[in-house]
């Protein structure tokens, strides 16, 4: 087998591979090599005579993937099931989710708008507060992530709660699930939930896969959620062979589920784990990982390991205090600029912080310096109006019963169907559902027809043509039907770009169609659904500004992690959690460890935000990382100090005022702190807390 060399792994390493049977946990610290384990795991089995055919490999992103499938082709393997934990449940849900009743194998996969969209008028229709959409959101969320039934959820909430709103919450929630199985859709929680669904109900089913996969392995196990974690417990049943990387160090995921107990969890579920530790670091030099483990052994709940390296100690990791965050920015963005004269290139660098809202600066620095650089969490193209609206023509035609994505398109282009035409129709289809009620004869005789019968004319000619064609000529034959592009067109930059967004489109089912031969137009659309906007973060000449959250698993040989502040990086609402602030710490770690080479920590005294300037306190992590004051920088060379008097802030209030705080409601300050930036705020609901008055956006009740 080619590439396929044991001695290239270390001593533990060689322990976990040789470790074939059963229950294999490794916790793998970051940059520890786990990639290559896994991959060498896949051959070591193959040679020992297993079919690829029997292997599955799980794991978290299309990035990963991807990487995994590249390796494993250099060493002669591509049979392998390699996929992420939602596009398995995709590839599973096609060939069985008929079984449940109201759906079909052309299921609609919706965005998070098209939910937020859903919640919205849900809302409306039981004349709740638009406020309330997240509230809702959060019910929901848990009871996907944790696949509980909601009748059940809500009535273990009125146990502690008899509030009238929750029994409004639990109608919401059955709404909505009403609403996608009319329209053969699933959200992507559903995925996860209906193929477990199919598993517990259908043994015929689970029967098939837990026999088909002799060898299970699963990467970032740190990450899965309840529901993922009990997909996996079931697909071992028959062979009991499963083997997960996971590293508790790097589970930074708990607000959409992620549970690193699972890791705990593990051991109790199954006889006789075997646990391997792997500590030995590939990526960062000395002085990088000194960093981060000096962090991260600040948390209370993980396994005792610490990271270590062959490589030299490296370059001192620079702490750099800005005035503002503009002086933090100029900082970022020249140093950049010395270090490529070095040698270095753009994608070398990534620009770190904990809420996008930091970028504006970073960015207007870089244009200023002429940088090339791309915001990952911004813009996305298949967020484009235009691309979402050729996206809906097709999954009406994938998916006849997508009501969401025909009420997108029925009135475009301009066809003057407006909301209250919509309404009637919907009400004139009665339960036949929309679509279904303009293909038959009895709309010949609605109102509307006339303003209609094009569109409807064009769908059926086009809806037979829809298994001829190529996935591309469909595409394309939908888009000149419908005159999508003179609907866009126009003289102007913009209308020539949206124009120019179709056509790359068009080109991007090409590319797809041929790199997956069968491949159908639902499979096309799943896989947009499916994407990332990380999967290209350091490619292509750019320096990478992104939230740490997107650069998981990722590395750079130059970090920047900008906004280290208190309120900021920990966040404000992390202060009053154990759990919320350990979160935070292995945010911290996972961003210290991207770094190969070079780590920037900065921070600014004063910086603007939210509408109003603040003065900032440094982040305790910097403290906890070793720097106890600016006058002893110890490990770290000191970029930049601003010498200036200490100034006392002030918020405007007073001890005695009553405020009020979006999450926790009205509240009396009982303290100030002497320089004025901290409160202690006794509420009504919540208790005494204390808050940044520079952060907490309160508003005073009169």
């Amino acid at each position: 087998m080619k590439n396929f060399d044991i001695n290239s792994l270390n001593e533990e390493q060689k322990k976990a591979l040789y470790q074939t049977e059963g229950v294999v946990l490794v916790t793998a610290g970051a940059g520890s090599g786990k990639t290559r384990l896994l991959t060498h795991r896949i051959c070591y089995l193959i040679e020992k005579g297993v079919r690829e055919f029997n292997i599955l490999a799980i794991t978290f992103t299309n990035k990963a993937t991807n990487e995994m499938k590249d390796r494993l082709a250099q060493m002669g393997v591509s049979g392998v099931w390699i996929s992420t934990f939602h596009s398995m449940c995709v590839r599973i849900l096609r060939e069985y989710i008929d079984r449940l009743e109201g759906y079909d194998r052309n299921f609609t996969i919706i965005a998070e708008a098209d939910r937020d969209k859903i919640l919205k008028d849900l809302l409306k229709k039981y004349q709740c507060e638009d406020e309330e959409k997240n509230r809702v959101s959060c019910h929901l969320d848990n009871i996907k992530n944790k696949g509980l039934d909601i009748a059940d959820y809500f009535s273990a909430l009125r146990e502690f709660n008899k509030s009238g709103e929750l029994k409004t919450y639990e109608r919401i929630c059955f709404d909505y699930e009403d609403y996608l199985h009319k329209n053969n859709s699933l959200d992507f929680d559903d995925l996860l939930n209906k193929t477990l669904f199919l598993f517990n109900n259908y043994s015929d089913v689970l029967e098939h896969y837990s026999r088909r996969f002799e060898y299970i392995l699963v990467d970032e196990f740190q990450d899965t959620n309840l529901v993922q974690y009990k997909l996996v417990k079931l697909l071992t049943k028959v062979h009991k062979n499963l083997f997960v990387v996971g590293d508790e160090d790097q589970c930074i995921y708990s607000w959409r589920g992620a549970n690193f107990h699972n890791i705990f969890n593990l051991k109790e579920d199954f006889d006789d784990v075997k646990v391997f530790k792997l500590e030995q670091n590939y990526r960062s030099t000395k002085n990088i990982l000194n960093l981060a483990n000096n962090v991260i052994a600040n948390n209370k709940e993980r396994l005792a390991k610490e990271l270590w390296t062959d490589k030299e100690d490296g370059e001192k990791p620079v702490i750099f205090t800005a005035f503002d965050e503009r002086d933090e920015a100029d900082f970022v963005a020249k140093t950049i600029d010395d270090l490529l004269v070095k040698g270095y290139s753009y994608d070398d660098f990534a620009v770190l912080m904990r809420v996008n809202a930091m970028s504006r600066p970073i960015e207007d620095a870089f244009m200023m310096y002429q940088t090339p650089y791309k915001l990952y969490g911004g813009f996305k193209f298949y967020e484009r109006a235009e691309i979402k609206m050729v996206l809906a023509y097709l999954s009406v035609f994938v998916n006849p019963k997508d009501e969401i994505s025909l009420l997108k398109i029925i009135n475009f282009p301009k066809r003057g169907i407006g909301d209250v035409a919509i309404s009637n129709l919907q009400e004139e289809a009665g339960e036949s559902g929309l679509l279904e009620y303009l293909l038959s004869e009895k709309f010949k005789f609605s109102k509307y027809f006339n303003k209609l019968s094009k569109f409807v004319e064009n769908f059926i000619c086009i809806q037979e043509q829809m298994n001829i064609l190529s996935p591309a000529d469909f595409v394309d034959k939908v888009v000149k039907s419908f005159a999508l592009e003179q609907a866009f067109a126009g003289k102007d930059e913009e209308s020539i770009e949206k124009v120019e967004n179709i056509e790359s489109l068009i080109s991007g089912v090409v590319q797809f169609q041929d790199e997956n031969e069968d491949a159908t137009l639902s499979d096309y659309l799943a896989s947009l659904m499916l994407r990332s906007d990380s999967d290209t973060i350091g490619e292509n000449g750019f320096v990478s500004v992104s939230t740490i959250h997107a650069v998981k698993g990722l590395e750079f040989k130059v970090v920047f992690v900008v906004g280290l502040e208190e309120g900021i990086f920990p966040l404000m609402r992390a202060m009053n959690s154990a759990s919320e602030l350990e979160e935070e710490r292995r945010l911290m770690y996972v961003a210290i460890t991207r770094a190969e080479e070079k780590i920037y920590l900065v921070h600014a005294q004063k910086r603007y935000m939210y509408g109003k300037s603040n003065y900032q306190k440094e982040s305790r992590f910097l403290g906890e990382l070793g720097i106890v004051s600016k006058t002893k920088p110890k490990l770290f060379s000191v970029a930049r100090v601003y010498e200036e008097e200490e100034e006392s802030f002030d918020s405007g209030f007073q001890v005695g005022e009553t405020v009020c705080h979006s999450r926790f409601g009205n509240g009396k300050i009982v303290n100030i702190s002497d320089d004025g930036l901290v409160g202690m705020i006794d509420f009504e609901d919540f208790g005494r807390k204390e808050l940044m008055l520079n952060l907490a956006n309160l508003e005073r009740v009169d």
